[in-house]
C-alpha cells in the first residue's frame, strides 16, 4: 500500500473509491453493447459502500456500527463482482479496472478489520 494511501481514512478513501466508479460507469454508459443493468449495478454498489461507512459513523449503537460497516463489506464484494463480470464479458479491457478490484480488496480488508475491532471491544 502507498503511503499516500496509508494515512488515508476510510471515509475519504470510499468515498474516492466510489468517485472512481462513478468515472467507469461514465465511461461504460458511452460503450455500445454494454447492458445498462450492469452498469447500474456497479454504481450501486460502488457507491454504496462509501454511504454505509458514512451512516456508520453516526451509528446510534455499536451494533448499528458494525451492521453499516458489515453491509458496506458486502457492497464492496458486490462491486468486485460486478467488475470482474464486466471484465469476463469482455465489456471492459482488465487493465482498466484491475486497480479498482485491488483497491476494492484492500478496502475489504480494512472494513473486515474495523468491524473485528468492533465486535472485539463489545465484549
Amino acid at each position: 500500500m502507498s503511503d499516500q494511501r496509508r494515512g488515508q481514512n476510510i471515509c475519504d478513501r470510499t468515498f474516492a473509491f466510489a468517485v472512481r466508479i462513478v468515472k467507469l460507469c461514465r465511461y461504460l454508459n458511452k460503450q455500445p453493447d454494454i447492458d445498462k443493468v450492469l452498469i447500474k449495478q456497479l454504481s450501486r454498489s460502488g457507491a454504496s459502500i462509501g454511504a454505509n461507512v458514512e451512516e456508520a459513523q453516526a451509528g446510534q449503537s455499536d451494533l448499528d456500527f458494525i451492521s453499516k460497516y458489515a453491509i458496506a463489506l458486502k457492497e464492496a464484494r458486490e462491486t468486485t463482482y460486478w467488475l470482474r463480470l464486466l471484465v469476463a464479458a469482455e465489456c471492459v479491457q482488465a487493465d482498466r479496472v484491475n486497480n479498482l478490484i485491488r483497491e476494492a480488496s484492500e478496502i475489504m480488508r480494512i472494513l473486515a478489520a474495523i468491524i473485528i475491532s468492533a465486535k472485539r471491544r463489545q465484549k
